[in-house]
């Protein structure tokens, strides 16, 4: 029997998936626990469907990504912090001070999102990477600066 999996079933099916299973194990498991429906035509062209809108979806969600990795390549995020000698930082300048910065500015990124090695502990202008989308990242320029 041909069923179309609306859940992943370990070993057997992944979600979306149209498959040939046997009609006992469809009737007896995969049907009554909502697991997958038959596949006849209505079905399979509702879930043709499904995936053209989520591919639409993804495409979309893959162009505002690349907007927002422009638009922070441009962007400077000046971050005031006392400093001692030889311009070290009493503290240091963590993603989530930087994520805040850009709060300020309207650019909502996850602190997880950039991608800081190490915290920064000197003065200066500092390249860091921040990841937008698979695939997708932009580099934000920050500037520390004496307070």
């Amino acid at each position: 029997m041909k069923v179309i999996f609306l859940a992943d079933v370990k070993g057997i099916g992944k979600k979306g998936e149209v498959k040939e299973v046997a009609e006992g194990y469809a009737r007896n498991f995969l049907l009554p626990k909502g697991h997958a429906v038959e596949a006849n035509t209505g079905a399979v062209k509702q879930l043709e469907q499904k995936k053209e809108s989520e591919q639409k979806k993804q495409q979309k969600e893959l162009e505002e990504a690349k907007l927002l990795a422009k638009k922070i390549d441009e962007t400077t995020v000046i971050i005031k912090a006392k400093s001692g000698e030889g311009g070290r930082l009493y503290g240091a300048i963590t993603s989530k001070n930087i994520a805040d910065e850009l709060k300020k500015q309207n650019i909502v990124i996850d602190k997880r999102k950039i991608d800081l090695d190490d915290a920064i502990r000197t003065l200066g202008v500092t390249k860091v990477e921040v990841k937008v989308y698979p695939k997708v990242t932009g580099k934000l320029t920050v500037q520390i600066t004496e307070e």
